[in-house]
């Protein structure tokens, strides 16, 4: 079979339903979420996009309430499982075209959830149609398991889990090429914050600082309101942040208000499973902060901040950096901040530990932040299928026959469907020496890589269910 072939064929038709399927702007809405559609209309929309199509290519098609779907070929008692999601990141701002345009340009098609994860889902969905139409035989099923809320807390595949059967086997087409077989341990917590009202005699007050929208994403902004005792002091000010933003070459902006000077700072968003690839808004609004004569509230939890995080994306402050030759470092991302003077204040972090570390330490030294509450915990357990299991050899085997380059094994901070699974992996869209631009504005997909790995996850799903 000569897969890139098959795939060339239905190219158009691949590109077409791609953009289509990227033009639902299918970010979660918690408010607007309801039975039958937990997590808002959009990303409904988005499932119902794919679960429409696999009913139009007349593959066994499942909604399970709302939370996920599938859509499935083949015959047989075992399961290939192959986990995709349709919901993405928030767009953010600064996009050269609109973030749900699917615009193309330079043989890319640029759009929130391009490269994550509904470009790969498209090609997902075309592999298996390529087995259905040139009419290959299979004995086991392959199960395109199409979950909600992967951005977020993954109550999609917990809910989907409840009510249908685990695969025996599967891939996640929601990473890097050739192959992760090991994913770190994440953890979301969140800490609240609490001070004593006190008079303020100080310069400036701090009214209000937020920055972050996901504990999985860098902070690209962040904003702070702050008054001033004296119009002189208000001045004053004003010089100091436009000196920070030049001597850290970062962009902002402060603006008179009637309720204060409005500070407004900008970073650069990454994923979270590399913030040192970023540059985290919040920490540095924080650092500017801090070296004002603030009021003790402000003061106190702006220098905690600075004091713990500040250059330090691998927790070696907390006390629980570490690392493994699997997995490589531990690192933190200060995900979110949000304060409000004489109110709680509230930090977010995630962390990703080693696949040989314990999420219970991390936990301690969490805990261990003076004056924090842990308000929320989530520990996702790292997952590891060995280099020797019969799915990674199958999968080296096909990557390593269509691209003719070696099938090396990769470890990621990242967290994919793949570990929902005993024995699943990730197995792409992003091809080695790419710039991995998901969770970043103008996130983009070659349309070149979308044709390649059709024709990898084809032959894959074949290798896999034959």
């Amino acid at each position: 079979m000569n897969w890139e072939a098959e795939v060339i064929r239905k190219k158009d038709d691949l590109i077409q339903d791609t953009q289509s399927f990227l033009q639902i702007e299918s970010v979660l809405d918690e408010e607007g979420g309801k039975e039958g559609k937990p997590f808002g209309e959009k990303v409904d929309d988005a499932l119902q996009y794919m679960l429409k199509k696999g009913e139009d290519e007349g593959f066994t098609v499942k909604n399970v309430d709302g939370y996920a779907g599938h859509i499935e070929y083949g015959e047989g008692e075992d399961i290939v499982g192959v986990l995709c999601h349709v919901d993405v990141v928030p767009a953010g701002d600064g996009w050269i075209t609109p973030p749900f345009s699917a615009d193309i340009r330079e043989n890319k098609i640029f759009a929130r959830g391009a490269i994550d994860d509904k470009g790969p889902t498209m090609a997902a969905f075309y592999a298996l149609k390529i087995l259905k139409d040139t009419g290959l035989q299979l004995s086991k099923k392959i199960r395109m398991i199409i979950g909600t809320d992967e951005e977020s807390d993954w109550r999609c595949v917990d809910h989907y889990f409840k009510h249908e059967a685990m695969p025996q086997i599967g891939f996640a087409p929601d990473a890097d090429f050739p192959i992760i077989h090991a994913e770190k341990g994440i953890i979301d917590a969140t800490l609240s914050f609490t001070y004593q009202q006190t008079a303020n005699h100080q310069r400036y007050t701090l009214k209000q600082f937020t920055s972050g929208m996901r504990l999985n994403m860098v902070p690209d902004e962040a904003a702070a309101i702050v008054t001033a005792a004296q119009e002189h002091d208000a001045e004053l000010i004003k010089t100091a942040f436009e000196a920070y933003l030049a001597d850290h070459q970062l962009s902002g902006e402060v603006k008179s208000a009637v309720d204060g000077l409005h500070f407004t700072l900008k970073g650069v968003s990454v994923h979270a499973m590399e913030p040192a690839h970023g540059t985290n808004a919040g920490i540095h609004m924080a650092n500017f902060l801090c070296g004002l004569e603030l009021d003790e509230q402000g003061l106190a939890f702006t220098s905690q901040i600075n004091a713990l995080f500040d250059q330090d994306t691998r927790g070696q402050k907390l006390g629980i950096a570490c690392k493994d030759e699997i997995s490589g470092d531990l690192t933190l991302n200060v995900g979110t901040i949000r304060y409000k003077q004489n109110e709680e204040a509230k930090l977010g972090l995630n962390v990703r530990y080693p696949v040989t570390a314990d999420g219970k330490d991390v936990k301690k030294g969490i805990e261990s932040i003076k004056g924090a509450a842990l308000l929320k915990f989530e520990d996702s357990p790292p997952h590891h299928v060995s280099k020797d299991h019969p799915l990674v050899k199958t999968l080296q085997r096909v990557y390593e026959e269509q691209t003719g380059d070696p099938a090396n094994l990769i470890a990621i901070g990242g967290g994919t469907y793949a570990r929902s699974l005993e024995a699943g992996v990730a197995f792409g869209p992003l091809f080695p020496g790419r710039p991995d631009c998901a969770h970043q504005k103008d996130e983009y997909i070659e349309i070149d890589d979308l044709l390649r790995a059709t024709a990898l996850y084809a032959q894959a799903m074949y290798e896999l269910a034959k």
